[in-house]
């Protein structure tokens, strides 16, 4: 989907040939000319034919004196970036059935960034069709969209990440939604290959013999029970001096979890080809990055299997040694996804980052939690913490802190490892990240837990691109702040401050 933009007022938006002319209206609408456009908003306000408010609507087919064949004024509220992405959200949604093929949407005078990308991005996540394994597919009819505001040129960066940032959560969501038998370890491994050639990322895929010299251990023992060979994938994207020290995101990718030995219930389990979502994530970041090429150093790491139960797979009471040395007593095979990106975190060392942050759908507890609204996070660093928060809060896509006491560890001690891969039920998702903590005491550590966000089911099930629009805004927030790795103390002593209080 093509997007443009441009300096457009009301009464340049009556002149604009298009299929659909959206009309963004904010509380407080006043009427300051006289075209055709300005008169129709000012009549339906006094009529109380329309209201300002979040996704009201009100439609006109071919009305005097405007060159588009349908008007749409749709209610934003307050006018903030929220507001604007829910009424945008839900004027494309209505629009998908119909033939439009041009779009244009004019945002109230005022408007700011926020709004900016929030139209870009509602628009975008509105529209997406989902097609690669249906015989007649039928896709977006959607083909081009002008967003228009007072001033083009005060916005034109925040427009260039929100069409970056779009392309990004579209490529996470396509990767998300295929199903197990395409979206195999093997599959993403291709994936990052052809994300490398296309943009000039370095790109290494090691398979099942590179990951068992390497020692991961841990990784590898998840993999055992699948047909399917794991795949460790490592992309890096160097837009600044070799110097500087990197940013580490590190992506769960279990292509299919049937839970192992442990088995899930049937039902539902066809969502766990959504168990990869972490790892979808980080190569949508990628993915935006090649759009954006800011001046910092990524580096993103993907340990890829599948979860699955045959005479090779692992079992409960298996000991596993991971890549830092660290043995692990595995009680439940269901909780996987901790004993492959275990041993990514150590991997992340050699690259001594200024940041590590891991991505993944780990734990039913923090849909619980939190539910679809906010990923759950966890931090070892308050000023990493702080820069998630407002990156989550800038992208709409927000994320939630969650406390880290030691105490929440003592359920993974056992008699046999150095620890056990899962406690009791109670704050699983805070003992899960404190398993991961173990393993990531050497830099400023964060871990996203997006069980409840990246996916959604029912009527609207598919994937959802998420946190992809969060980590790009904190990466280009990176941007220009050279640097190496906290140490390790401070960065600890700041994440059980925060924790406590």
């Amino acid at each position: 989907m093509d997007f443009e933009f441009k300096t457009l007022d009301l009464a340049g938006a009556a002149a604009e040939k298009c299929d659909v002319l959206l009309v963004v209206v904010t509380e407080g609408f006043q009427a300051k000319g006289r075209d055709p456009v300005s008169r129709l908003v000012a009549a339906a306000l006094a009529a109380r034919d329309l209201e300002p408010k979040p996704g009201k609507m009100l439609h006109a087919y071919r009305p005097e004196g405007v060159a588009a064949t349908r008007v749409v004024f749709v209610g934003a509220g307050d006018g903030s970036g929220k507001r604007v992405q829910a009424a945008v959200q839900a004027a494309a949604g209505a629009l998908r059935s119909s033939a439009a093929k041009k779009l244009v949407i004019v945002l109230p005078a005022g408007s700011g960034a926020a709004a900016v990308r929030a139209a870009v991005c509602g628009t975008a996540e509105s529209s997406y069709v989902y097609i690669a394994t249906k015989s007649k597919p039928e896709g977006r009819e959607l083909k081009k969209v002008v967003i228009g505001v007072a001033d083009a040129a005060e916005h034109r960066q925040a427009f260039h990440r929100a069409r970056s940032a779009a392309v990004g959560i579209e490529f996470a969501r396509e990767l998300g939604n295929l199903p197990p038998n395409y979206a195999t370890p093997t599959r993403l491994g291709e994936e990052a290959q052809k994300l490398g050639k296309a943009h000039g990322f370095g790109v290494e895929v090691m398979g099942p013999k590179e990951v068992a010299r390497i020692g991961m251990g841990s990784f590898a023992s998840v993999a055992k029970g699948s047909a399917e060979p794991l795949r460790f994938i490592v992309l890096r994207y160097d837009g600044a001096g070799k110097g500087e020290a990197p940013v580490v995101l590190v992506g769960k990718g279990i292509t299919f979890d049937t839970g192992g030995i442990s088995i899930k219930p049937s039902a539902e389990m066809d969502e766990m080809k959504y168990d990869m979502g972490g790892a979808a994530s980080v190569l949508g970041t990628f993915r935006a990055l090649a759009e954006l090429k800011p001046k910092l150093n990524v580096v993103g790491l993907i340990p890829a299997c599948e979860n699955m139960p045959d005479g090779s797979a692992y079992k409960p009471g298996d000991i596993l040694t991971s890549l830092s040395g660290q043995t692990i007593e595995v009680l439940n095979t269901d909780a996987e996804g901790r004993l492959i990106l275990c041993d990514a975190l150590t991997y992340a060392e050699r690259f001594k980052p200024r940041a590590v942050v891991d991505i993944a759908t780990l734990t039913g507890a923090c849909v619980v939690a939190l539910g679809g609204v906010r990923s759950g996070m966890f931090a070892t660093d308050d000023a990493l913490a702080d820069q998630l928060l407002a990156a989550g809060d800038a992208a709409l896509d927000p994320c939630w802190r969650l406390p880290m006491d030691d105490e929440y560890a003592e359920g993974l001690k056992t008699n046999f490892a150095d620890v056990a891969n899962v406690a009791g039920r109670a704050a699983g998702a805070v003992v899960a990240a404190k398993f991961l903590h173990r393993f990531a005491q050497n830099y400023p550590w964060a871990h996203l837990d997006i069980a409840g966000t990246a996916w959604k089911g029912g009527a609207s099930k598919g994937s959802t691109g998420r946190p992809v629009g969060l980590l790009l805004e904190f990466l280009l927030a990176q941007e220009g702040k050279a640097g190496p790795a906290a140490p390790k103390k401070a960065a600890a002593k700041a994440g059980r401050s925060r924790a406590k209080a």
